[in-house]
């Protein structure tokens, strides 16, 4: 029997459902505009750390919020912060996708995940250089 290649991870957060399910402790709940729900709708998943209980990324553009109020509306939110999202400019979810625009959305989202990657890493190596800079200079 033939084996099928496992399907990437965050695919399954290209649902809404499985995006919703992140929200687990999310202070905004029941009457509030930014509910889990109205989050994973807009593309986001809850990846809240010690010091931001709140934070939110969105899926696709990876664009990191904070700072949530109970009224902000996550769409309009999401929009006025990342207006260039490949989600947002579909105004449809991933259950409504052709294939080819499965795949031009993923293309973009790895895209931005590299940019990403790289720009982490290109500031991981200025820090270290001047660091050594400094090392250097007093030496002389």
């Amino acid at each position: 029997m033939e084996r099928r290649p496992a399907l990437p991870e965050v695919w399954k957060l290209y649902c809404s459902s499985a995006r919703a399910a992140t929200f687990r402790n999310w202070p905004f709940t029941e009457g509030c505009a930014c509910t889990p729900e109205r989050m994973a709708a807009a593309g986001f998943v809850h990846c809240p750390n010690e010091n931001s209980p709140d934070v939110a990324q969105c899926v696709f553009c990876l664009k990191e919020l904070e700072g949530w109020e109970p009224d902000d509306d996550p769409l309009e939110e999401h929009k006025k912060h990342s207006a260039d999202c490949a989600f947002l400019s579909l105004q449809k979810g991933p259950a409504s996708l052709t294939v080819q625009e499965f795949l031009k959305l993923d293309k973009m989202r790895m895209g931005k995940s590299l940019k990403k990657e790289i720009s982490q890493k290109v500031t991981k190596v200025e820090d270290k250089a001047k660091i050594q800079r400094c090392s250097i200079m007093n030496l002389a």
